[in-house]
């Protein structure tokens, strides 16, 4: 996610600092930005001049401190609220007071994450959407501090990313994702009741429901353990509400190594 995001800032002319604490993550992450980007080249309007100037948008970083600079920070961490909170806490003391720090969280308290910092007002939640450069929405989410300025500021970076938006409040699961829930519950039921096979259910929904990708076909991008990960942590922000209930087909995937595209192998090979 943190990669495709940088990818997306460059392109659309903002410069990026593109920060992990190792280095070598960083190259592989360029690398793949870099392949990515020749791709957009041959698909799009954009000229090669194009993708050597997004390149050069995208700066390594490997110290926290280097991004004392940036107006917005955007935060793709492993699914944790202690890492989360933990790094919040570090960038809150080394930014400006102006800095929107972001998390990209699609299952965490946003509220619990700023609680970290001394200024939560600045704190807020921004859902990307697997694929990043084409998927048009972003969901902006505020918790109970997060100001009016910060929303906007967000609103307004969104707009130079060519993306639309839409405002929750710190829910579980916000709503994009309490919407999705029920829309991938469903497929890995059929699935699991054995009424038809995960390519046949793909079809039926993109054929008959008009969506441009099946269910499977979207857990596979999103990989399907980070799926899993999500389902279960909203399962437990409901309460354990049956209706939001993991599936164990995910679980026993992940722990076979078939985790979706990035293995080469999910509900579908690669």
């Amino acid at each position: 996610m943190g990669i495709a995001i940088a990818h997306l800032a460059a392109l659309n002319k903002c410069t990026v600092a593109l920060y992990d604490i190792n280095d070598e993550v960083i190259r592989r992450a360029l690398e793949g930005i870099r392949v990515s980007l020749a791709h957009t080249v041959n698909d799009t309007t954009f000229t090669k001049d194009d993708l050597q100037l997004a390149l050069e948008r995208i700066k390594k970083r490997t110290q926290l401190a280097d991004l004392d600079t940036c107006d917005i920070i955007i935060e793709a961490a492993m699914e944790d609220l202690r890492v989360k909170k933990d790094l919040f806490k570090k960038l809150d003391t080394i930014t400006h007071y102006t800095t929107r720090l972001v998390t990209t969280t699609s299952s965490l308290s946003i509220t619990a994450i700023a609680s970290a910092t001394k200024k939560p007002e600045r704190v807020a939640g921004m859902r990307f959407f697997e694929p990043v450069l084409s998927r048009d929405l972003i969901e902006i989410v505020t918790g109970i501090n997060t100001s009016d300025e910060t929303t906007d500021a967000l609103r307004a970076a969104a707009g130079k990313l060519g993306k639309r938006t839409i405002v929750s409040r710190d829910t579980p699961g916000f709503v994009v994702n309490r919407i999705q829930s029920q829309f991938f519950g469903e497929a890995l039921r059929l699935l699991e009741s054995g009424a038809a096979s995960a390519a046949a259910i793909d079809r039926i929904v993109q054929l008959q429901g008009g969506f441009e990708s099946g269910p499977f076909r979207q857990i596979d991008t999103m990989g399907v353990d980070v799926h899993f990960e999500e389902s279960y942590s909203l399962f437990e922000r409901m309460f354990t509400d049956p209706r939001y209930r993991p599936h164990d087909i995910e679980r026993r995937m992940s722990d076979a190594g078939h985790r979706g595209k990035k293995t080469k192998k999910g509900f579908y090979n690669y």
